[in-house]
């Protein structure tokens, strides 16, 4: 009756397992949580109470809400995942995970459950805070839903193929540069018509852009499907994660 049975355990069981573990780690690190949910809430909270940056007509919250919503996305998903990723590849944790039953897909989208989970409760409580700023959004939820998961996939591909190409160091380094940049040039607080117009253009194309204006057209007027932004989006997501099965290198 109680004779062992070894052998590993069904994959959805070891997928969910990792993705609970990898959603504890990431709650329980400081560093992470100022990325995640301190910073955004900060900029919230202060660019729609004072007077900093001009936002256009209407309350500064109905602007700033759906550029947050896209840098959460974009912390979690990026910056977050690409440092923790690279030190873990560092310190030798993926290969030995690798050589797990696990298999290595398997991993990466327990990794990837886990910035969804994270990204959730990121949603939430930005979402409760700008209600209590003022915030009135409009639009499609659904269109809110694909932009959000087109926009996590992209920048998944993008932490993951700089997590597994560069070393720790210089991870940390250029992830928590390009988090800076994209939080001034991305359109998340500072609108893209402000730049010149050639500098928009190139802007508009970026993924963070592309979030944030697509939210923003959806939550704030009211549009439909915005189908340029997916597109825009749909490209990072395909080159990214692509570029990442491809050159991701395990130790």
């Amino acid at each position: 009756m109680y004779t062992p049975k070894p052998g590993a355990a069904p994959l959805p069981r070891m997928i969910a397992a990792q993705a609970a573990l990898e959603t504890k780690m990431l709650l329980r690190n400081g560093e992470q949580l100022l990325l995640t949910v301190v910073i955004p809430t900060l900029l919230l909270v202060l660019f729609s109470t004072v007077d900093i940056v001009d936002t256009g007509a209407g309350e500064a919250v109905d602007f700033l809400a759906p550029g947050i919503l896209a840098l959460a996305v974009m912390s979690t998903a990026f910056t977050g995942q690409a440092i923790a990723t690279g030190f873990e590849r560092r310190y030798g944790v993926l290969k030995r995970l690798a050589s797990s039953p696990l298999p290595r897909w398997g991993l990466m989208t327990a990794k990837t459950l886990s910035v969804l989970v994270t990204e959730v409760l990121q949603v939430v409580l930005l979402t409760v805070i700008a209600f209590a700023l003022g915030w009135s959004p409009h639009g499609n939820p659904f269109a809110v839903l694909l932009l959000l998961v087109l926009g996590t996939a992209a920048f998944s591909g993008l932490g993951l193929l700089m997590a597994g190409t560069l070393k720790a160091e210089a991870t940390l380094a250029a992830a928590n540069l390009v988090f800076l940049l994209l939080l001034v040039g991305g359109g998340v607080i500072v609108p893209l018509d402000r730049f010149p117009s050639a500098a928009q253009e190139v802007l508009g194309l970026l993924p963070i852009a592309a979030l944030s204006d697509g939210l923003r057209d959806v939550l704030r007027h009211g549009a439909g499907m915005p189908w340029a932004d997916l597109g825009i989006l749909g490209v990072w997501a395909v080159v990214g994660l692509a570029a990442a099965g491809r050159f991701f290198r395990w130790e």
